[in-house]
């Protein structure tokens, strides 16, 4: 499909890309403090607005998900990660933070507490698992929408307005513009809700035969093998916060511990209401456009639709925004992976000033890898379920373990090397084993369980045996 926009409504996106191209050439200063972590100095404001928008990028997933299985989005696909972000909020916000001064990465935690190789590990799954390619294919199919362009032309200039600003201005760069881009998400999702109920009134998605029976049912459509039983798999899935890098770096770049905590839990009401607006958004365009055929277009074909002149550019880009925060966030985690958890770490450079520059490097080397992918799996959900499947039980226990105080709880460094390989490859030979035995649409794994599950049984198994064996770690390190 093409968006159909009169002049007034480029006025919205064409100031946003131009406020991407300004933010990209703006003098910074050029030391790895300032461009890696921002200083360290996230206030709370800001803190929220990063936080919120980079977590939010598969926004057209969620109207797909919305159209195809109704409120059961908000139950499986938003409510677990509240549940899991409070969690992290209680009970590791405030350690994240504490223990940053010399961590910019996940990778430098895991040498800290364990061992070079446990950190090169943990980079590698790391940068698998934040390859920004279901962005860049997200972003590129917005801006086919509004230009009308093929795709790959559209994933490239996509990719370049997501990067120029970050390129130069770094993570700095990039939470400044998530404050923009936070903005536009909300406005540009109130308008188009508005509209909706202004015209057409609430009585149109609730009442009877209008929806389908199972759309405003919490657990969804049985008949669909929806239920309890799905939503507490999303639940497992969720767990994929407490390991998410683009948390620990916003953690690592709070002012304090304070506003790590603080920014959580105001960012799960920010997530709320947004979700709010989000799914009763997707419910009308189940009601108005019954007969979609691909559900992924269900927020754009409404704006085709209903919105008047002048907000839908707005609601365009209030879908554009969250994406290409989401791109380049986790742009920036894959490349600074690349540019200090290998090529630094390696190179044994005393010099951390020559991070910035090597992340360079690793901005181009992702943006490259990322558009290859986006184009040979043009899907993003199957692009989610691979890389969530391995990196959850790669990470979840050795990371967990990086951040307790109890050194009973932490297992020698071999033991956690080995529960993150046997964890990782697990989940990966169970998730190859089930698309070689029932395609990828259609996987049969072994013993029927999901990789995830069989990834975190070896991984928890091989860590568990670790915490049993004899403590090598002098009484005065217990003690303190």
């Amino acid at each position: 499909m093409r968006a159909h926009f009169q002049p007034i409504d480029w006025l919205v996106p064409g100031l946003y890309l131009l406020f991407l191209l300004a933010a990209g050439f703006w003098p910074r200063k050029k030391d790895a403090e300032t461009y890696l972590i921002a200083d360290r100095n996230l206030g709370l404001p800001i803190f929220v607005a990063t936080l919120v928008a980079t977590w939010y990028g598969g926004v057209l997933g969620v109207g797909e998900f919305v159209y195809s299985s109704g409120v059961v989005s908000w139950t499986a696909n938003s409510l677990p990660y509240y549940v899991m972000a409070l969690v992290f909020a209680v009970f590791l916000a405030k350690r994240v933070r504490q223990g940053s001064t010399s961590s910019y990465t996940i990778a430098d935690k895991l040498e800290l507490e364990y061992d070079r190789k446990t950190a090169l590990l943990g980079a590698l799954v790391t940068f698998i698992y934040a390859s920004p390619s279901a962005y860049v294919l997200m972003a590129g199919i917005l801006l086919k929408m509004l230009f009308g362009w093929h795709l790959v032309p559209s994933i490239l200039v996509g990719t370049f307005f997501s990067l120029v600003y970050v390129f130069r201005g770094g993570f700095l760069s990039d939470v400044r513009v998530n404050t923009v881009q936070f903005l536009l998400m909300f406005t540009g999702f109130a308008a188009a809700l508005t509209v909706c109920i202004v015209h057409f009134g609430l009585r149109t998605i609730l009442a009877p035969h209008v929806l389908p029976a199972y759309s405003l049912n919490l657990l969804g459509n049985p008949h669909a093998g929806q239920g309890a039983g799905y939503v507490v798999v999303w639940f497992f899935i969720a767990l994929v916060t407490f390991t998410d890098p683009t948390f620990h770096q916003r953690c690592y770049a709070a002012r304090t511990p304070g506003v790590a905590v603080k920014g959580i839990l105001i960012a799960i009401c920010c997530w709320f209401v947004f979700d709010i607006m989000s799914t009763t958004t997707g419910l009308y365009a189940r009601a108005l456009i019954p007969h979609l055929v691909d559900a992924t277009y269900a927020y754009p074909e409404l704006a085709e639709r209903i919105m008047p002149a002048g907000l839908k550019g707005l609601f365009y880009t209030g879908m554009l925004a969250p994406v290409m925060a989401s791109l380049v966030s986790y742009t920036f985690v894959s490349a600074l992976t690349v540019g200090r958890d290998f090529i630094w770490r390696l190179k044994n450079d005393p010099n951390a000033d020559t991070v910035p520059r090597y992340t360079r490097w690793g901005l181009a080397a992702t943006a490259i890898m990322a558009v290859g992918v986006a184009l040979l799996i043009p899907s993003v959900v199957e692009q989610w379920y691979a890389f969530g499947n391995v990196f959850v039980p790669a990470m979840l226990c050795p990371l967990l373990g990086a951040y307790t105080k109890d050194q009973r709880l932490k297992p020698p460094a071999n033991y956690a090397f080995a529960s993150m390989l046997g964890g990782g490859c697990t989940a990966l030979v169970c998730l190859i084993d089930g698309w070689m035995h029932g395609g990828i649409n259609n996987p049969s794994f072994p013993l029927g369980w999901q990789p995830m599950y069989t990834g975190l049984l070896v991984c928890a198994v091989i860590y568990t045996a670790g915490l049993l064996v004899p403590s090598q770690v002098p009484v005065e390190a217990t003690a303190d």
